[in-house]
């Protein structure tokens, strides 16, 4: 019952128009400001803990215009999930993103994206799939009755999906063999299972588990490399593709110092739309031996 509830209103929602989603969003967001709520408590703690030299009013206004741009989010996915793949792309601005994608990929080693979650990192794949041939790793949802509907969405342009599973970490590998792109959400906390190990690296100075998988892709397959975020544009506009060179050392030998770097492209993306991104996830749980996790009440 409760399944079949949640697929029903993720159809309602996306019958909505882009900027009735963004609207309903933008109110759900200060409804959830206002309200004592999880989500509220761990973006305060994430925010706090990221911009600790920020002012308390600098860091009230950035949790309040978080929560908006992240209620936008949740409500503009299902359209993305459901909607006609041409009605999706109509969304989409790429300037010269297009253009930039095939020159790498023109050098023939493949191309990885980094995509952190910053904007509406779904609208992305059906980008990319546009323009090539593209396979992405992703995490199936808790909720079973939700994945059939996700997948199908994600991979209606013709994105090939692999779980993160060591089958799903051997497509990638092919897929750069073959001069493919492939695009992997690097800020989400490894699991056992999830295709390799990770090590704690600094994300804004705070020690964060971090995935190593990425850093072995880069250093084996030779692949050029990009970060990708679909930065949200005021007024229903689109949705803005916007394409960042990657730091030195990704390719690094030692692997602390590859993670590291692999923060410092997450971090500078963030910086450009801090507000468009996802402090509402505990992206500090696990901490190193002997350090409590910071959302712990």
């Amino acid at each position: 019952m409760q399944d079949k509830l949640v697929q029903w209103l993720i159809r309602a929602a996306a019958s909505l128009p882009l900027g009735t989603a963004q609207g309903a969003g933008r109110w759900l967001g200060r409804l959830i400001y206002w309200t004592p709520n999880n989500l509220r408590r761990v973006a305060r703690i994430n925010i706090e803990r990221c911009f600790p030299h920020s002012t308390p009013r600098q860091r009230a206004a950035l949790l309040r215009q978080t929560l908006m741009e992240n209620a936008c989010t949740l409500l503009e996915m299902p359209g993305i999930w459901l909607k006609d793949e041409a009605r999706i792309l109509e969304c989409i601005v790429e300037g010269d993103a297009r253009t930039l994608l095939q020159e790498k990929l023109a050098l023939g080693k493949g191309l990885i994206l980094v995509a952190p979650h910053l904007g509406n990192w779904e609208t992305g794949i059906h980008f990319l799939a546009d323009v090539g041939p593209i396979t992405a790793l992703y995490r199936p949802p808790r909720m079973q009755a939700l994945e059939a509907m996700i997948t199908a969405g994600r991979s209606s342009g013709g994105a090939r999906l692999v779980p993160t599973k060591v089958k799903g970490v051997k497509a990638l590998f092919a897929a750069l063999r073959q001069g493919e792109m492939i695009t992997i959400l690097p800020d989400q906390q490894p699991k056992t299972g999830d295709g390799g190990a990770g090590v704690f690296a600094p994300f804004f100075g705070a020690p964060a588990l971090t995935m190593t998988l990425l850093s072995r892709l880069v250093k084996k397959s030779g692949a050029a490399v990009l970060f990708i975020y679909m930065e949200r544009l005021p007024h229903a506009q689109g949705f803005k593709v916007n394409l960042v060179e990657p730091p030195a050392g990704m390719d690094a030998e030692d692997e602390a110092a590859a993670v590291a770097a692999l923060n410092r492209g997450v971090e500078a993306c963030v910086l450009a739309k801090p507000a468009q991104y996802q402090w509402t996830y505990k992206r500090f749980s696990i901490q190193p031996e002997g350090y409590p996790s910071p959302y712990r009440t």
